[in-house]
């Protein structure tokens, strides 16, 4: 009998979500590398989609991790046992967030946390009405993609959740139509895949401002833009306002899955009357919550968001010139490089890898690719990556 391979077995028995995956096999990862079983070495400047911006294998976390699996996993649905990696986590969370961000309510992903503030919102004014915007993305569960920024990717899952408006981001005159029957709006404050947008102070302000005036809660997606990788600890700190909710994960774990959303405590107490509000089995596993507790504290520590917006600036010096990028653009270590019209983007990503340096596109900006490395990159690691990119520009 002839032994399958891991590819072969990839192919036959993971689930793919395209005909054209880059199947790499990884056999290590550590720092900004990843190394496949013949010892390739690959520099990452995704992240995991801006998952691991601590690094790959983080010896703090993976410490974490060690310890807490030996003490125990999951106990109990979520809610109903006191564990120490939870309580911490939420402790320390809420002493970096503003004061009106202080309880926590733990989930597995992204897209959970997204659903969960949708219903908290909901709950919570008794209102049905939810703003979100063109270009936006917010996970992949039927909630999530209810709010969705297009139609192309959500149309086949109609209908989806009633009563929601699509906006036009960074437009003030759109911002008349959040109204008394809003329960929330909705947004990135930086949009991610909608081709890393930034709005201007003022819009955002405005919003918040809107909000205030309609009883409207305004939750801030930060998935993508948290745990610093804008320079800040959180995307929103740039525009000078708070939401009511925020919505948190990817980075938060350190490479373990988790997610959150964050609000008062008198708007999450909307949950409990009458109860099971929100339930989830496995929200805030122990063994996550110790890993994004040394993770967060591994950030702050060691002052990466003060140090992304210049390992950013540097990466686009080092890149901007090249004849084939028509424009490079950013915050912190969340950089766009848009380029040439003529350039097969799926060929540069398969290009890039087969170069030893993995990339990745916006899924509603063409012609683009973003540069999102772990923010424990170095200028020598990040020279080193461009010189890649170049590399695979020039053959492409």
């Amino acid at each position: 009998m002839i032994q399958e391979t891991n590819r072969q077995m990839f192919m036959r028995y993971v689930a793919q979500t395209s005909f054209a995956p880059l199947s790499a096999e990884i056999a290590k990862a550590e720092g900004v590398f990843m190394y496949t079983p013949d010892g390739k070495k690959i520099i990452d400047t995704v992240s995991g989609i801006s998952v691991s911006n601590v690094g790959h294998c983080n010896p703090k976390v993976v410490q974490a991790v060690k310890e807490q699996a030996e003490k125990y996993m999951h106990l109990m649905v979520y809610g109903e046992m006191i564990q120490s990696p939870q309580v911490q986590l939420a402790k320390r969370l809420t002493e970096v967030l503003p004061e009106n961000l202080n309880n926590v309510y733990f989930v597995n992903s992204g897209s959970e946390a997204t659903d969960g503030s949708l219903k908290l919102a909901k709950r919570f004014t008794g209102r049905k009405e939810i703003i979100s915007f063109k270009k936006a993305y917010h996970g992949s569960t039927i909630g999530a993609m209810s709010i969705w920024g297009s139609d192309k990717y959500n149309k086949a899952y109609k209908p989806l959740l009633p009563g929601v408006k699509r906006l036009n981001f960074n437009n003030m005159s759109d911002l008349e139509k959040i109204t008394d029957k809003t329960a929330c709006v909705i947004t990135e404050v930086i949009q991610s895949e909608g081709g890393l947008n930034i709005p201007e102070i003022e819009w955002v302000k405005a919003l918040r401002k809107r909000c205030d005036e309609t009883g409207a809660l305004l939750i801030l997606d930060e998935v993508q833009m948290g745990m610093g990788r804008t320079g800040k600890m959180f995307g929103f700190e740039n525009f000078g306002i708070v939401p009511d909710i925020v919505n948190l994960a990817k980075a938060l774990g350190g490479g373990m899955p988790i997610g959150a959303f964050v609000a008062d405590k008198k708007i999450m107490e909307a949950f409990c009357e009458p109860p099971l509000g929100h339930i989830t089995t496995f929200g805030g596993h122990p063994v996550s919550a110790a890993a994004a507790l040394a993770s967060l504290n591994f950030i702050i520590d060691e002052k990466l968001p003060e140090k992304a917006t210049a390992k950013g600036e540097y990466f686009e010096t080092l890149i901007k010139d090249h004849p084939k990028v028509k424009r490079t653009w950013g915050i912190g270590l969340f950089r766009g490089i848009e380029v040439d019209k003529k350039v097969d983007m799926w060929k540069f990503l398969h290009k890039a890898l087969e170069n030893g340096v993995l990339s990745d596109l916006f899924i509603f900006r063409d012609h683009a690719f973003r540069f999102t490395p772990p923010l424990t990159i170095t200028n020598e690691e990040i020279v080193y990556a461009v010189n890649l990119l170049k590399k695979t520009l020039d053959e492409v």
